[in-house]
């Protein structure tokens, strides 16, 4: 097998967050300075961020917006953020952009030994009306940082999940062109 680098090899996408952790100012600076200079098409950087750190307004409104049974996990988590796009006619990759700046808070998030678990089950027009997002922005999705926490705190079917093996689709089966890989 290839090497891989140990920020990507050990990144991982918790549900069992600390619930006494905190995010300090430069974290969340250093999260936000690495999703800053993610690459984007013509530099054109259109992705925006809501964060909120527990305790918070911003938190408890991007919680609320969440699925319940994301509520249930992700209430402990240090910081949420709404990760969105600008939605534009001149940015059809703004997606893309936003997804690439999402990957660099992440490997940023692991440097600093933080994780990372990104959530999609949520009310986008909740949280554009609760988070009073403008009209051209679009969430994506909604990011949980913290510090990993015990598993024994989950419910039982999340438990098991949370402690499973690791496994990834092999790379042959992610070739479209059968090239093989030597």
């Amino acid at each position: 097998m290839s090497e891989l680098h140990p920020l990507l090899a050990t990144r991982w996408s918790p549900l069992a967050f600390d619930p006494v952790a905190v995010l300090s100012d430069d974290d969340v600076s250093s999260l936000l300075e690495a999703a800053r200079w993610a690459p984007s098409v013509a530099n054109s950087q259109p992705w925006r961020f809501a964060v909120g750190r527990r305790n918070e307004e911003t938190y408890k409104r991007i919680l609320e917006n969440l699925s319940t049974q994301c509520q249930h996990w992700a209430g402990n988590a240090s910081a949420l953020l709404v990760a969105a796009h600008l939605d534009h006619a001149t940015l059809p990759h703004a997606v893309y952009d936003l997804g690439q700046a999402v990957a660099h808070l992440t490997v940023q998030a692991t440097a600093l030994r933080l994780h990372v678990h990104q959530i999609t089950d949520f009310d986008a027009a909740g949280l554009r009306a609760d988070l009073e997002l403008a009209d051209d922005l679009r969430p994506s999705v909604v990011v949980a940082v913290g510090r990993v926490g015990d598993p024994a705190m989950l419910p039982p079917e999340l438990r098991v999940w949370e402690t499973a093996l690791r496994t990834r689709v092999p790379v042959a089966e992610l070739l479209v062109n059968q090239v093989p890989i030597t």
